[in-house]
């Protein structure tokens, strides 16, 4: 399962709003594909439909899916949104990952 913080939350309704999905019927899918400075990174973006083999989960309103192979990267990762000065977007706090880049958007096991 992946749980969102309440900051991420917000933006996620604010960005689906933005390119015309709606966060009450919609998506967040979540994927791990292999690039990166550390060997892994994260794929985020909003879908209508789910594929044969999705895994649905919704934390804090937010409904997320996530194929069958990237599920197995984020079990117990919490997605948060950054809008400091080092940098903002989306984080990834997963704790799976022995190494992350700078960036935070790759990562090793």
């Amino acid at each position: 399962m992946i749980k969102v913080s309440e900051t991420a939350k917000k933006k996620v309704i604010e960005l689906m709003a933005e390119d015309g999905f709606n966060a009450n019927t919609d998506y967040v899918r979540v994927a791990v594909k292999s690039g990166g400075c550390s060997g892994l990174s994260y794929d985020l973006k909003f879908d209508n439909s789910q594929a044969d083999g999705d895994k649905v989960f919704e934390d804090n309103g937010v409904r997320i899916i996530i194929d069958k192979k990237s599920f197995l990267y984020l079990i117990g990762t919490t997605l948060e949104y950054s809008g400091g000065l080092n940098g903002t977007g989306f984080v990834f706090n997963n704790p799976n990952a022995n190494r992350t880049c700078g960036c935070g958007e790759s990562f090793s096991l």
